[in-house]
């Protein structure tokens, strides 16, 4: 049985919730090291009113507010509500007095127990902190009965707990958390605690209010674009038009006239002009002279780069997965069916484009960003800076979007911001560097450019026998500090989702040829299965019409090894209707199932294409097994924003070079998904007690093979090019 979450309602104005209260005077703080001299430091190191804040995720203020300390970056995805939500739940408090502060840079305290190191990414935000913080509000929940039990001198076990109020039915007596904390906080943390059975949940798997949402209605959220302290300039950096360009020489002259500009100072990266104003930083770059040294720079165009991807597919490659021998069942088949797949690069175009403030002296450095990767950044910044990395402080803001743009291993931004701050003198000036929409479009670090090459062989049962897949493309983590990840000449995030396909298949073979380019690129949402799994669901799709089987049918027969995959593809059929009659004509529904940071999705993709092969996706249903659901409007809206990320990329993403020059500038010319052409959307969640796993990146993979698969159920012709070729040109692919 599934959990129906339909699209919630859209709020009025007035609909809007009041913010949380400020905390009150006395606080209680609960850490995982309270012992003796630690737990005495810590003290002497906490914020006014607070008792403890040794590796803090809990404070209890006198006022009965409760703090949730977050590791993990808000940028839209909903984890401030996610995380308040596993420790309110085991902490038994009032939803309403919950409210989320970011935590500071400290991966000593505040690592991703995933990465080992500080930082939000690969949707793992639910999943490395379940336990840890189950247990830090299960055990601030027993060190305040325990406070109750000894002031009442009543057992423990005749004592509950009930939003924010702990209660004595034998006695008739109730105490709130604010007025326990101060108790509580004389007493030793447990070592262990008993966590709740899932059944006892009373917020876990409920649509608690988003914690985020009152100060982002009222306009008192702070973003870095919303940062203004005292005498604080701005930046805008002017970068080489091509990748892999240096500055020659510059002329500042016209620059440094216009009023407002206050200095024009040459960085690694390019060109900064430091003014007043934004809008004045904006004039001055506008008027600066720069000549590029262009010797090492990348030019070569997309045309030229796909052409030699093709060939490389080609050649001998680097085996990723070898299970029987593809080759072999190849040569022996009955039938053989072959495809390929073109994938461009892709631009992350969060809508806060990248931005940082940065105040640089001499003896420190305090940054203020929506900072996605904390530890990497605090030392590439102290780098920059001359200082150690202890001496970098990082104020984590929301960040408007990401989509792994603002976590990236060289600290562009974060490096570019303290690089001015230098130049400038270094002096405690608070310099903000904005990028421009332009300035991000250009800028580099893109989803990779790929090229996927397929067969696969039926027996004379027309039975997948065979399965062989190249991949050619750029690596992600050769030459950062990621690199150690590449094991045997393979990128796992070049290969994730084809290497890992899961269809019971006897004999598989997939192997990978690593490019090199002067094109910066870097994760996107869903990483390598943005494109991975376009191939593998649109090829799938097209071995199952040369069996003559329905898509869905053959999926689900090579699943049965794989019941919760198997799961969700059925669910999402189910509600679907995908055995209902025919689509009429000049519509078409198709169907792909991905796995993804360890979610399980499936969707259900409803295209009209009309007679000029213009493509509309009228609707998507998806169902999703994320292990335990924490809060199912959270996983709906991740699931439909994934969605209109995907149709958007499918229909419209494209960064295109010429002679090594990016040719899009903003979103009139690199298309986003735009509000009336958002599909409907339904989402259906599968109850599991499992652990939680991500939901932020995987509705976006499934979603633009299945766009695929029903066009060509539309028209009768198959999508291998991304994006969708224009409609004038949309009979050129079959």
């Amino acid at each position: 049985m599934a959990i129906q979450t339909p699209a919630p309602p859209r709020p009025t104005r007035r609909a809007f919730l009041k913010g949380a209260g400020a905390a009150g005077v006395t606080a209680l703080t609960i850490s995982f090291e309270w012992m003796g001299a630690t737990r005495r430091a810590a003290a002497m190191a906490a914020p006014a009113g607070a008792l403890f804040a040794p590796n803090a995720f809990l404070r209890i203020g006198s006022d009965n507010s409760v703090t949730v300390i977050a590791k993990h970056v808000e940028m839209g995805q909903g984890a401030y509500t996610g995380i308040a939500t596993v420790v309110a739940e085991e902490l038994d408090a009032d939803w309403a007095s919950v409210r989320v502060e970011s935590a500071p840079a400290d991966a000593k305290r505040y690592a991703n127990l995933a990465f080992g190191m500080q930082g939000t990414g690969g949707s793992s935000a639910m999943a490395n902190s379940w336990t840890q913080l189950r247990e830090a509000g299960g055990k601030g929940r027993a060190m305040l009965v325990a406070a109750a039990a000894k002031d009442w001198k009543v057992p423990g076990t005749e004592i509950t707990v009930d939003k924010g109020v702990v209660y004595h039915a034998a006695s008739k007596r109730q105490a709130t958390f604010g007025a326990l904390a101060g108790k509580a906080a004389l007493l030793p943390v447990p070592d262990k605690v008993v966590l709740k059975d899932p059944k006892d949940f009373k917020l876990i798997g409920r649509e608690a209010p988003r914690v985020d949402v009152p100060s982002k209605v009222d306009g008192t959220a702070q973003f870095t674009l919303d940062v203004v302290l005292p005498g604080m300039l701005v930046a805008l950096l002017k970068r080489p038009p091509q990748f892999g360009s240096t500055v020659k020489s510059f002329d500042a002259t016209a620059a440094s006239a216009v009023p407002g500009v206050v200095k024009v100072v040459a960085v690694p990266r390019g060109v900064a002009v430091i003014a007043k104003t934004f809008w004045a930083a904006k004039l001055g770059r506008d008027a600066l002279r720069v000549e590029w040294d262009d010797t090492h720079a990348e030019k070569r165009g997309s045309a030229e780069l796909m052409d030699e991807y093709r060939r490389l597919a080609d050649q001998p490659a680097v085996s990723a997965r070898k299970d029987g021998d593809a080759a072999q069942a190849l040569r022996n088949a009955a039938h053989t069916v072959s495809a390929s797949y073109e994938f461009p690069y892709l631009a992350h175009a969060p809508m806060e484009p990248l931005d940082a403030v940065v105040k640089l002296t001499a003896s420190g450095c305090e940054i203020w960003a929506g900072d996605q990767f904390q530890t990497i950044d605090q030392a590439n910044a102290a780098k920059t800076a001359g200082l150690e990395p202890q001496q970098v402080s990082i104020n984590t803001l929301y960040a408007g979007g990401s989509f792994g743009r603002r976590a990236n291993p060289g600290s562009d931004y974060i490096v570019e911001a303290v690089s001015i701050a230098k130049a400038y003198g270094a002096d405690g000036t608070p310099i903000k560097l904005q990028w421009t929409r332009e300035d991000d479009i250009h800028g580099g670090l893109y989803r990779p450019m790929y090229f996927h090459k397929l067969e696969a062989s039926l027996n004379d049962k027309k039975e997948l026998t065979g399965w062989h897949h190249v991949i050619v493309g750029q690596s992600i983590m050769a030459g950062s500090s990621f690199a150690a990840a590449i094991k045997n000449g393979v990128d796992p995030t070049s290969v994730e989702g084809a290497a890992s396909i899961a269809y019971a298949i006897p004999n598989i073979s997939v192997d990978l040829s690593t490019t090199t380019t002067g094109v910066p690129v870097l994760w996107w949402r869903v990483v390598g299965s943005s494109h991975t799994t376009f191939a593998v669901e649109a090829f799938i799709d097209e071995v199952a019409h040369a069996a003559g089987e329905d898509p869905f049918a053959f999926r689900r027969k090579l699943l049965e090894h794989e019941p919760r995959m198997k799961a969700v593809l059925e669910l999402a059929a189910e509600k679907a209707g995908w055995s209902s009659a025919p689509m009429p004509k000049g519509k078409g529904r198709g169907i792909a199932v991905a796995e993804a940071f360890k979610t399980l999705v499936a969707q259900v993709v409803e295209v009209s294409v009309d007679d000029q092969g213009h493509v509309t996706v009228d609707r998507v249903v998806c169902a999703v097994d994320c292990g335990t659901p924490i809060n199912p409007d959270v996983i709906t809206a991740q699931m439909e924003g994934g969605i209109g990320f995907g149709v958007g990329a499918i229909l419209y993403g494209a960064i295109t070079l010429k002679e090594g020059r990016v040719e899009q500038d903003n979103f009139n010319s690199y298309r986003v998904l735009r509000m009336n052409e958002m599909p409907k959307v339904e989402v259906y969640i599968v109850p599991s007690t499992e652990p939680p796993t991500g939901v932020g990146e995987p509705g976006v993979a499934p979603v633009g093979p299945a766009m695929a698969n029903a066009v060509f159920a539309a028209t009768g012709k198959r999508m291998r090019v991304l994006p969708f070729p224009k409609p004038s040109a949309a009979a050129g692919q079959s």
